[in-house]
């Protein structure tokens, strides 16, 4: 049964178990089995999709599509801004312009993310690291690797445009170098 499935059944059993308190007690409330704390449980089902602006940082999405990753940098105070900002929180009036990150980084830590949320649910376990990149900027990503026992901290990996199914999006993600 895949994490999802699981998710799934596990909220039916406690839709089913805050039903029957409400006809017992009145109010949807059900009993943490961990904590034995008495918690809320929401009759409302909450769905998020949104649509933000990116008018100012469309010039990062059409870079993706070049295959290339893209900061902002601060004209005023020279701080390179990854994931890019429009503005710099330093110098909010400078202005800031498109820099290419560097390919090449060092692995300083990962995790391997195998509880995870509900939309992620339906990714096989995947790895999230952190690489310090050649021009001093940590990029915060997941890594591509089938075995996270082979990383190492210090490491060499790359950053790469990825295309992230089943979504079909672009995005980036770190690469160990093999060598």
């Amino acid at each position: 049964m895949s994490q999802r499935e699981q998710a799934d059944a596990f909220l039916k059993q406690m839709e089913e178990f805050s039903e029957a308190m409400k006809r017992s007690v009145g109010v949807p409330v059900v009993i943490d089995p961990r904590s034995g704390v008495t918690m809320w449980y929401d009759q409302r089902e909450l769905k998020l999709r949104y649509i933000i602006s990116v008018e100012k940082l469309k010039r990062f999405f059409e870079a993706l599509g070049e295959g290339k990753v893209l900061a902002t940098k601060c004209k005023a105070t020279g701080t390179i801004l990854f994931p890019p900002q429009a503005d710099c929180p330093e110098a909010p009036e400078g202005g800031v312009e498109w820099v290419e990150m560097p390919v090449e980084g060092e692995l300083l830590t990962w995790t391997v993310i195998n509880v995870k949320p509900y939309s992620f649910s339906h990714y096989d376990d995947y790895v999230v690291g952190v690489a310090r990149m050649a021009n001093n900027v940590n990029v915060l990503a997941w890594v591509r690797c089938r075995d996270p026992s082979k990383l190492k901290p210090g490491m060499k990996v790359k950053l790469v445009v990825v295309r992230r199914e089943p979504e079909g999006y672009l995005t980036y993600e770190l690469e160990p170098i093999e060598g």
